[in-house]
């Protein structure tokens, strides 16, 4: 006989073998000893719940020869019959691969026909939700009203997707997730009697990754022996299923929170280093720091060893709650980032890089910091170029001759030139950014005081051409929602498009903003002669409305 899935292999054969569904259990055990049996069922819940192998049991049980307190003999010539698939009377359909309207028609037809040898005709219909809409229709009939020798028993982890006329018509049963618990009682059961040495901690990592799901339990602890060895301990789980090791992890989240750009560029250099999948390592990530708020919360965490807690337990102690959130938000949003990227790696890399200057005031001065950046980009560049120049001297030999000749280089047709200019401009944004970062300030006094420091700021920020048109500008609070910017010499045509910009207006805002202490908008005021004699004409036409009999709407 062939190999047999573990999954397959302990099944549960009876009611009294479920896990974690005594809820269920118990009320079909009680309608089959009472003879109360209903037409149709409808099992729902997550995978691996037991909503298949309840079915099963419960179509053995209601044809069982010799039935035993609502369970099954499995000895009977049904049951036997039913184990090993020869009874025709109970009929199992995938609706996932058997949708149409076509099958559900042709059981249509054999429903009217006695069963061959058990008392029941069962249908057992997995994944129910996948029905087309015709398939469905053509089942409402027979659902309502089938004949006395037939049995529906539908299962899906869909409900929502049903019908409403299908789901009145059946007896619903909520299969709910299997506790931790649970699953680690069956699992020592499983692990005697196939000889499987396993520890009490790596028990506890299985139940825990199989997220309540029997079978997905069963499945992990099958490929922990699939070596030969069954010999099973944290470490060889975490190692198959692909966990990266803890201590990586642990180092560059304490490295961020800390600010420390040494440690966060030596263990993302490992991290490539050994191949890591980014996506997986930084989902890791992302799920450590959410652990740490666990452990601030509730002082209780799942699949972590006592040394693990140790150091989980320090830095819960040592950051806030608002820090460790807006650390999710921010490797959330890089996680997102790079699904986009075509330069994972560098993306990566500069993201460590820019959580390590999320405080204004680091080790170093902007300078030292900045250049520790560059050595590590430059780094990856030459690497890259020397892997390049390994696998095609080549191109690496063109790359050079460019570069000596003076000639301008195709960076569309040169692969390392495409690395490299990625690498400078990650550090031209980084670079901005920390010096943005640094170079916060605060306001004092009125918004005609701060104003003269915040067109200066401007300048310093690069913003020359703004900064151009702001000078010899005033600032002044017209109400609690509008700061108005005074041009004594008026507004050029070419200053009015620049100021009109949106980044432009977005900047001045949060500027402006910043000095209030409040949200505010700012509004453009020419105040030269010009604008004074439309002040007058604007003033003569309000004098106008204001004397007259008609109504009158002045909208700037």
């Amino acid at each position: 006989m062939g190999y047999t899935a573990l999954y397959r292999k302990f099944r549960p054969l009876t009611f009294s073998e479920m896990v974690g569904q005594e809820h269920i259990t118990r009320t079909l055990r009680n309608q089959i000893i009472s003879n109360r049996v209903g037409h149709a069922y409808l099992f729902n819940g997550g995978r691996g719940t037991g909503k298949t192998s309840s079915a099963k049991i419960l179509a053995r049980a209601i044809n069982c020869l010799n039935p035993k307190d609502g369970e099954p003999c499995n000895e009977c010539e049904i049951c036997k019959a039913a184990l090993n698939g020869s009874l025709t009377d109970i009929v199992e359909m995938d609706a996932a691969s058997n949708n149409s309207v076509e099958d559900i028609r042709s059981i249509r037809e054999e429903v009217n026909f006695l069963p061959t040898k058990a008392k029941y005709r069962v249908y057992i219909i997995d994944e129910v939700h996948m029905l087309s809409t015709g398939a469905f229709n053509a089942l409402l009939k027979t659902l309502e009203e089938p004949p006395e020798h037939v049995k529906f028993i539908l299962a899906t982890t869909e409900p929502q997707k049903l019908p409403a006329t299908i789901l009145s018509r059946c007896q619903r049963f909520d299969f709910k997730r299997i506790s931790n618990e649970d699953i680690i009682k069956r699992l020592e059961i499983v692990c005697e009697e196939s000889q499987i040495e396993i520890t009490k901690g790596a028990l506890n990592i299985i139940a825990v990754l199989s997220e309540g799901a029997m079978r997905d339990a069963l499945s992990i602890l099958e490929r922990c022996i699939q070596d030969g060895e069954n010999k099973i301990d944290e470490d060889k789980i975490k190692d198959l299923v692909g966990i990266p090791k803890l201590e990586y992890v642990h180092s560059i989240i304490k490295a961020i929170l800390e600010y420390n750009l040494e440690d966060a560029i030596n263990t993302t250099e490992k991290i490539l280093n050994q191949g890591k999948d980014l996506d997986n390592f930084l989902w890791e990530m992302i799920k450590y720091v959410k652990d740490i708020l666990i452990y601030k919360s509730c002082k209780s965490l799942d699949l972590y060893t006592e040394n693990e807690k140790v150091m989980i337990k320090d830095l819960a102690e040592k950051y806030t709650n608002q820090r460790l959130v807006k650390l999710v938000y921010d490797l959330s949003e890089l996680q997102n980032n790079m699904k986009w990227s075509t330069q994972r790696n560098v993306l990566f890399q500069a993201g460590m890089i820019k959580f390590c200057y999320e405080e204004p005031i680091g080790n170093g001065s902007i300078e030292e910091r900045l250049t520790k950046i560059e050595n590590f980009l430059r780094n990856q560049s030459f690497a890259l170029k020397q892997s390049q120049q390994i696998n095609s001297s080549g191109a690496y030999a063109n790359f050079n001759a460019n570069q000596n000749s003076g000639n301008s280089i195709n960076v569309n047709a040169n692969p390392i030139m495409e690395k490299t200019e990625n690498v400078s401009q990650v550090t031209n944004t980084t670079k901005k950014n920390i010096k943005q970062e640094d170079n916060k300030t605060t306001y004092s006094g009125s918004i005609e005081e701060a104003w003269p420091k915040i067109v200066k700021d401007l300048k310093q920020n690069g913003k020359i051409v703004l900064y151009t048109n702001l000078m010899n500008t005033r600032a002044v609070e017209m109400n609690d929602l509008i700061v108005g910017i005074q041009f004594p010499k008026g507004i050029t045509a070419f200053g009015k498009t620049v100021l009109e910009k949106q980044e432009n207006i977005r900047e001045i805002s949060n500027l402006v903003s910043m000095a209030c202490g409040k949200e505010m908008q700012i509004k453009y005021i020419d105040t030269s002669n010009k604008t004074d004699n439309n002040f007058s004409a604007e003033k003569k036409l309000e004098d106008f409305a204001k004397n007259s009999d008609i109504p009158f709407n002045i909208i700037e």
